[in-house]
């Protein structure tokens, strides 16, 4: 693709309307730095889209003529950088270009002022009406399949998120995580104002921020004054520090596993920004749902993409299962029951073909547990109590550190009830039980008329739902996706989408 400079919003039409590829947009107001630089080349790396950079410096977002005349122009060498690092066309429009005099059309908004009136919203009044304006315009013009903004200024992307989701914009916001310069402080276009003495107390200031997130992942506390009276004694001029829940900037609560630790400070004419998430274990993935709606399938692929522990809880239900029938134990009589129990050993182990083997009292029972005998007695044995209450106990063990996408029928319900994601993944009976005769790994189910097949999902799901103990119903707080209609790999990118969009990326290096 040839690169190209873009001036006018009827060149911008005409670049569109020719090119033959989605648009990754990355909107800047110049004087680039790596971390800019890391957006346009995340952008570039992670897909075959055309990349368009926006210089562009917004009035609308600067309360003070002097700070918007002192703002860094460096044009030449951002047009160097942007082309340099994978852009392939730049957008420099004139104000002119951008709010036309006396058009209509172009919408001046504002934003929810649940995510605009704290933080830095406080003292920057009307600063996010025009993030809101101009991106949207923006947006108008470029038409762009992703978004990819920075996590540095968290507050702006929430914002900018909750303008994307009631415009109703086809429009996927991709982040990428706060980078810091050599000495730990937030890369920013602001940072070539600061004097050597300034650079220090920010510094300073940053180090505090990064202390307590070390801090806090060893003790799962901190303390927000301390920290305040080091800020004052090194008579750093504070504008904020608070604690938050990170999507909706309300005070953290003790409950909160991820929470922000967000900042503002001045030094000089420069003001500074920012934040550490605080988290005290890792996120879980929650995925339930009824039998052969693609549980397993799509939460393996999901632990394998985003790196997680994959917990086939399904799994350990059916070795369970497949152990009382071997030795045939009378799993009716409670005592029986519990003493079988006190002496059960189930682990996963990784297999030479990179999957999960399932063992049981050291027998590797991966195969075994897929029969048509096991799965027309799973659900009986999963209702009784003492095997819910063993089993629940020994998942939860398992997610105490967090880290893992987890797949059955109670997860978000009972097993992880305060996961970041819960997915309730289905499909029609019809599409279920044609993927159970595809299935390889069960060769029962392909011996099977359709017709038998459909019955005997009927009554699993009847069986599921019903049952006394933890039966399997749509959490609260679950996104329910129906995957008839998907493939495989739609249904992961999908839950990944949703996972990116609750969890920080910061969170996740």
């Amino acid at each position: 693709m040839k690169k190209i400079i873009i001036r006018k919003t009827e060149e911008m039409e005409n670049w569109r309307r020719n090119i033959n590829s989605e648009i990754n947009f990355i909107p800047t107001m110049g004087n680039l730095h790596n971390g800019h630089i890391k957006l346009i080349s995340t952008a570039k790396k992670d897909n075959s889209n055309a990349n368009l950079v926006s210089i562009f410096i917004n009035p609308l977002q600067f309360d003070n003529k002097i700070d918007l005349e002192n703002y860094p122009k460096t044009i030449d060498n951002d047009i160097k950088i942007s082309f340099a690092n994978g852009a392939d066309a730049i957008f420099i429009p004139s104000i002119e270009d951008i709010y036309p005099p006396n058009n209509e059309n172009i919408k001046f908004l504002k934003a929810p002022l649940e995510l605009s009136s704290s933080l830095c919203g406080l003292n920057r009044i009307g600063h996010f009406d025009g993030v809101c304006t101009v991106v949207y315009r923006l947006l108008s013009l470029i038409n762009p399949k992703n978004l990819y903004l920075g996590e540095k200024d968290w507050q702006q992307l929430l914002i900018l998120k909750n303008l994307v989701l009631t415009k109703k914009l086809n429009i996927a916001i991709k982040s990428i995580p706060t980078q810091r310069d050599f000495d730990g402080i937030p890369l920013s276009s602001r940072n070539v104002h600061l004097s050597k003495k300034e650079r220090k107390l920010i510094r300073f200031f940053s180090n505090e921020l990064l202390e307590a997130k070390k801090i806090f992942q060893q003790e799962k506390k901190f303390c927000l004054t301390e920290i305040l009276k080091k800020l004052s004694a090194e008579k750093i001029s504070i504008e904020y520090l608070e604690h938050l829940h990170p999507h909706t900037l309300q005070k953290a609560k003790s409950e909160d596993n991820i929470s922000l630790l967000a900042g503002a400070i001045r030094c000089g004419e420069t003001r500074l920004i920012d934040h550490v998430f605080l988290m005290k274990r890792k996120p879980i993935i929650a995925i339930d749902g009824p039998a052969g709606s693609g549980k397993s399938t799509v939460t393996k692929l999901i632990a394998k993409k985003l790196k997680l522990l994959y917990l086939d809880t399904g799994a350990m239900y059916r070795a369970l299962s497949w152990l009382l029938i071997k030795e045939n134990i009378d799993y009716t009589k409670e005592k029986i029951l519990q003493n079988i129990l006190k002496n059960i050993s189930i682990v996963f182990k990784s297999n030479d073909n990179s999957h999960q083997d399932v063992f049981i009292n050291n027998n590797c029972v991966t195969k075994e547990i897929r029969s048509q005998e096991i799965s027309s007695i799973v659900s009986k044995i999963s209702s009784i109590k003492e095997v819910r209450k063993f089993l629940v106990e020994e998942q939860r063990k398992i997610g105490e550190s967090g880290g893992l996408v987890a797949e059955g029928r109670d997860i978000g319900t009972t097993v992880f009830p305060y996961a970041e994601l819960k997915i309730f993944l289905t499909a029609s009976i019809d599409e279920r039980a044609k993927r159970r005769k595809s299935d390889k790994n069960s060769k029962d189910s392909q011996n099977i008329e359709l017709d038998t097949l459909k019955e005997l999902i009927k009554k699993r799901d009847f069986e599921d739902s019903n049952r006394e103990i933890s039966p399997l119903v749509k959490a609260n707080d679950a996104i329910e996706i129906i995957t008839d209609k998907y493939s495989i790999d739609e249904v992961v990118d999908k839950i990944i989408d949703l996972y990116n969009d609750k969890i920080p990326k910061d969170t996740q290096i």
